[in-house]
């Protein structure tokens, strides 16, 4: 479980602070796909680097399993597995090597590390590609190798952000199929996507950011009836539009 309250974050460049999450609140549960919906610049990625640690909140606080983000930060870490859109794994590596490359910086025991490239290999394909340079692999298979080193420790939550651009449609399959598969195994899947549609297939909750805030945050069947909306898409441009008023009155 994630728990997110009131997380502020700013920025400061050439002495001109810009406040990218304004007191941001939401939670997301085991076994089930929150997504994280708005445009690029919105503030996703903020919100999911203080959750992966790699960002401190400026105000607010952020808890993965019980433990907060600041004041725990390896157990944060051994808890969460984080794969980024522009995570791009290149070289001379086969997968099998590049994987136990990121084994050993996670500190596994090679029999155990062993086991679950195994087990990985098994579960996402691989296993035709395991020993082929990842040079040579294709947008899917690629796609498939960055998976397998981000969950390498299994984690309990598996943070994806923006996992599927510039992907073609059957590398954005391999993805779709991992994440319920993960949902299935009562792993905590957050997913952060400017996708509507793709959001509309994976999530049972979500949160709508714009602009630093969040727009509103729930469970997507709830939420749609609540605001009338058909569709995700409908519920995301009628938020931003009551937003855009609210703010030009």
């Amino acid at each position: 479980m994630v728990q997110v309250k009131g997380l502020t974050k700013s920025f400061t460049t050439k002495k001109i602070s810009k406040k990218v999450l304004d007191a941001i609140t939401f939670e997301a549960f085991d076994s089930q796909v929150f997504g994280l919906l708005g445009p690029n610049g919105a503030g996703k990625t903020t919100t999911l680097r203080t959750i992966a640690t790699l960002l401190k909140p400026d105000v607010g606080t952020v808890s993965v399993d019980g433990y907060d983000v600041v004041s725990h930060g390896t157990e944060v870490r051994n808890r969460i597995g984080f794969l980024t859109g522009d995570m791009k794994l290149s070289g001379h590596l086969s997968c099998r090597e590049m994987m136990q490359f990121f084994g050993a910086l996670n500190h596994m025991e090679p029999k155990v590390l062993n086991k679950r490239i195994a087990e990985l290999a098994n579960q996402l394909g691989m296993e035709d590609f395991l020993d082929k340079q990842i040079a040579k692999l294709s947008a899917g298979m690629s796609q498939k190798t960055a998976i397998a080193v981000s969950i390498l420790h299994d984690p309990h939550v598996i943070i994806f952000d923006e996992p599927t651009s510039n992907l073609d449609i059957l590398a954005v399959k391999v993805v779709a199929d991992f994440i319920k598969d993960s949902k299935e195994a009562g792993k905590c899947v957050i997913l952060s996507t400017h996708v509507l549609s793709e959001a509309e297939r994976l999530c049972d909750r979500i949160g709508i950011i714009h602009k630093g805030k969040l727009l509103c945050s729930g469970e997507k069947d709830l939420l749609l009836t609540d605001y009338k909306a058909a569709n995700l898409e409908d519920l995301f441009f009628n938020l931003v539009s009551l937003q855009e008023v609210r703010n030009d009155a």
